[in-house]
């Protein structure tokens, strides 16, 4: 991106909240677009090609979402796999994945934080897909890739705490520092 390392900008994370605080709007949405992708077309096409087993699905799906967190291409650096995560949902539980897209947009717009509104989201999306009836396979995957997102955030929480947490902000941080220059 621009020729730098994102993880050396911003929070030092990969992901597209980070990606559109150093760099800016167009690559924080290719970013997210594409992180969502790499988790939505792997279970599609499992549901497509085995719409009754559920366990391809939920390895398809855990797949992305540990490939993107641990990528090897990085150094086993990867995202919060937040926007992978979402991918994964979206072509799995679409309905309770409504839901959490609609706490994830509360708590950032309440706030001002994404942290805030993956953190919240993880919670909750679980117990929309239980409250939902979704089968239980796949609500266990749900359960297990909210605590991944939970776990992942723990420092934006502590830094929450600390009023120390970034704030969701508009423009670039990385055109704004070469325009000083």
């Amino acid at each position: 991106l621009k020729g730098i390392d994102i993880r050396e900008h911003g929070s030092g994370n990969p992901g597209a909240a980070n990606v559109y605080r150093v760099v800016g709007k167009g690559a924080g949405a290719a970013t997210l677009f594409v992180d969502a992708l790499k988790g939505f077309f792997p279970v599609l096409l499992a549901r497509h090609q085995y719409p009754e087993d559920y366990t391809i699905q939920i390895v398809a799906g855990a797949l992305a979402i540990i490939g993107h967190v641990w990528t090897i291409f990085l150094r086993f650096r990867g995202g919060k796999g937040v926007a992978t995560s979402a991918g994964v949902f979206v072509a799995m539980l679409p309905k309770p994945m409504l839901g959490a897209i609609g706490v994830f947009l509360v708590g950032v717009v309440t706030t001002g934080h994404i942290s805030v509104g993956s953190m919240s989201a993880a919670l909750v999306f679980p117990f929309f897909a239980l409250l939902l009836g979704e089968p239980w396979p796949l609500t266990a995957m749900a359960f297990a890739a909210g605590i991944l997102i939970l776990i992942k955030h723990i420092p934006n929480f502590r830094r929450l705490v600390l009023g120390e947490e970034l704030h969701f902000q508009h423009g670039s941080h990385l055109e704004k520092s070469e325009k000083r220059q």
